[in-house]
């Protein structure tokens, strides 16, 4: 079967005010009051990054009064670099003010999926100085596919989206998969090897063959290239930007990072070489695998809260952190345990995953 093109279609520009039936702008001023949970109501932000997700609230009296239905477009009005982006909503949410939300008949999550990725290709005129408001965006054009009859065709959008996401969705089915295999068929007596767990407090000197702080690299100095630079950033595992390494940065293989300031106290493991700021100390093992890294990483991370904005690490705090690792009879740490521990966390996972992949096909 031939594949859609964008070509298939005439594409004109078109009013965005012409397309929904109502403008609807987030009702929260301030998030600091509202109760926070684990799970519960999406918080949307004027931000473009996890599809606008700050936080999630607690489902209580207050919050419910500030619940809007989902099925929409959400406009970013201003925001750190997300000003002039588009979202697509699917579940009902709590919001700042500082998002508009068009609502149509047409929208459905395969054409909110077209039009905003069509949206933001007009974001660029929008920025810290220029911010977007309601007049700006019923002024404002999108370019779109048109049919026979010189309508959007919203048809020929979804089918679009569909066709691609069908593709995205058997190469993750076939990834997962692979995976699956590589991993192994964990079985459940493997992790019943250790009934009763003992753990011990480690100072990271014990842990760790080396580790090292990176080195400062201004933002005028980096170039662009295929090394992750990796900073102080809680998200995208630190990563801010890809850069080639230039004389007097640091590369590291394979490790774990932890961030020195900004977010301090987040640990990622790093399964890649990458180039680190001066905002992020490397932690290297002698024999290290994916595992193992990830399970120490995360009770490196469990040591947060003794850092903050100005308890920052430095090398004297660092020669007095500790880490809790499970140990072996001899008092050592159970690097087996820590390997079929996350290789089975991972297993799991995966399965999670598959199984919402299958699912999303069916849609």
């Amino acid at each position: 079967m031939k594949m859609l093109k964008v070509t298939d279609r005439e594409w004109r520009p078109i009013a965005i005010n012409n397309l929904f039936s109502s403008f609807v702008p987030g009702k929260c001023s301030s998030v600091t009051h509202l109760v926070k949970s684990n799970r519960g109501i999406e918080y949307i932000g004027a931000t473009n990054r996890n599809n606008g997700v700050l936080c999630y609230l607690k489902r209580n009296i207050e919050n419910t009064k500030l619940i809007q239905p989902g099925n929409c477009i959400g406009f970013i009005k201003d925001g750190d670099g997300s000003a002039g982006y588009a979202i697509y909503k699917k579940e009902e949410f709590v919001s700042t003010v500082n998002v508009i939300f068009g609502y149509a008949n047409w929208i459905n999550p395969l054409t909110g999926l077209f039009f905003t990725s069509s949206q933001n290709l007009i974001k660029d005129k929008y920025n810290h100085g220029y911010k977007r408001n309601l007049q700006h965006l019923r002024a404002d054009h999108v370019m779109l596919p048109f049919n026979e009859q010189e309508q959007p065709d919203f048809k020929f959008m979804e089918d679009f989206v569909r066709e691609r996401m069908n593709i995205l969705l058997n190469k993750y089915i076939l990834y997962v998969k692979k995976q699956l295999i590589n991993l192994g068929e964990w079985e459940q007596q493997d992790y019943l090897k250790y009934p009763n767990v003992n753990w011990k407090a480690f100072s990271v000197q014990q842990i760790f063959s080396t580790i090292q702080r990176g080195k400062r690299l201004k933002n005028d100095d980096h170039v662009s290239g295929k090394f992750p630079y990796v900073s102080s950033s809680a998200m995208n595992n630190g990563v801010a930007d890809w850069v080639e390494p230039i004389d007097g940065c640091r590369v590291f293989t394979p490790s774990i990072s932890l961030a020195n300031s900004g977010s301090v106290g987040t640990a990622f493991y790093e399964p890649f070489n990458y180039v680190a700021s001066d905002h992020i100390t490397s932690f290297h093992l002698e024999e290290g695998s994916k595992e193992i890294y990830l399970f120490i990483a995360t009770s490196l991370e469990k040591q947060k809260n003794n850092f903050g904005f100005n308890r920052e690490v430095n090398e004297k705090r660092l020669k007095k952190l500790r880490v809790m690792l499970p140990v072996c009879s001899n008092g050592q740490p159970d690097y087996s345990y820590m390997t079929w521990y996350i290789r089975g966390k991972i297993i799991v996972k995966y399965k999670k995953y598959l199984q919402y992949l299958n699912d999303q096909k069916a849609i």
